[in-house]
């Protein structure tokens, strides 16, 4: 990108706020390939826009995979038989105007509403399930940073798409299924929002104010916003369905006009730890004597 965009990033979790992307993507370094989860086409922009400038800028290749194909996504009877050719040429357009090619969009292409009977290696039906096709992209893309929608009461298909990513990320590093490309780890992922507020767990576990879920937050100046306003206006056919959601993008405003976007750094694997257990029962073991 020729111009240098505006961005600050907030560690919630240690209250520091710098221009260090590393706050966002740890360990950065000049090859990272981030690629953005997204249900439908709209909701990576929407959702995880300044993200995607951010890591752009930052000198990444941004891939966005889509899930769902948008064949509900249309406001009048008229539009019904068209609506996802309408809505592949707007993503294009729209993710064209961050700098991503279209080679870089892939997609799945479950119907709306759909996605969750997708899940696995093969589904109920015995037909081939979400896995195959995932485990290859993130291996032959050697995606570095993966992006995952909000589960906690979004819509159905953010469900699914955030446990099929959450699942399969780890498997990409795996020795397994060697003949579905070459394993290659994903070194870190991020959940972003569309609409709904957080699951509360993090913010339990670390005993924040569950008011502050996010642990991760993006700063971005008034011309960051614009250009995600002015990607967002490409997906024309979604105008009354995504109306309110745009304008409820003034919330995120703070006093000096610049905004925010949300996170919560994950880890998709955690491994369990036996240490408090072990303690637990040694005090106790020491108090009964």
């Amino acid at each position: 990108m020729k111009d240098r965009l505006g961005f600050k990033y907030y560690d919630a979790e240690v209250k520091t706020v710098s221009d260090d992307i590393n706050i966002l993507f740890p360990d950065w370094n000049e090859d990272e390939r981030v690629c953005i989860m997204s249900p439908h086409d709209d909701d990576a922009i929407i959702g995880a826009g300044y993200g995607m400038l951010a890591a752009r800028q930052a000198g990444a290749e941004v891939y966005v995979y889509i899930f769902c194909r948008g064949d509900a996504g249309y406001s009048t009877a008229a539009e019904k038989e068209t609506i996802e050719d309408i809505r592949r040429q707007e993503a294009e357009a729209c993710y064209a105007r961050m700098g991503i090619p279209r080679d870089h969009i892939f997609r799945m292409n479950f119907g709306d509403f759909s996605a969750i009977g997708n899940l696995g290696w093969t589904t109920a039906a015995d037909k081939q399930g979400d896995m195959p096709r995932m485990l290859r992209f993130l291996r032959d893309n050697r995606i570095t940073r993966v992006m995952v929608p909000n589960h906690y009461h979004e819509h159905i298909d953010h469900l699914a798409a955030h446990i099929m990513a959450c699942y399969n990320i780890p498997q990409a590093g795996d020795p397994v299924l060697v003949d579905h490309a070459t394993p290659h780890s994903v070194k870190s992922v991020l959940e972003y929002s569309v609409w709904a507020d957080f699951d509360p767990e993090d913010a339990m576990v670390h005993k924040r104010d569950t008011n502050i879920r996010a642990n991760r937050i993006i700063i971005a100046s008034k011309e960051v916003e614009g250009i995600i306003a002015e990607c967002i206006k490409e997906y024309r056919s979604q105008g009354e369905i995504i109306r309110d959601l745009i304008a409820s993008r003034s919330e995120r405003r703070m006093k000096d006009g610049r905004s925010i976007e949300t996170y919560i750094a994950l880890d998709p694997r955690p491994k369990m730890s036996f240490s408090p257990y072990i303690h637990l029962i040694e005090q106790s073991l020491e108090n009964s004597k």
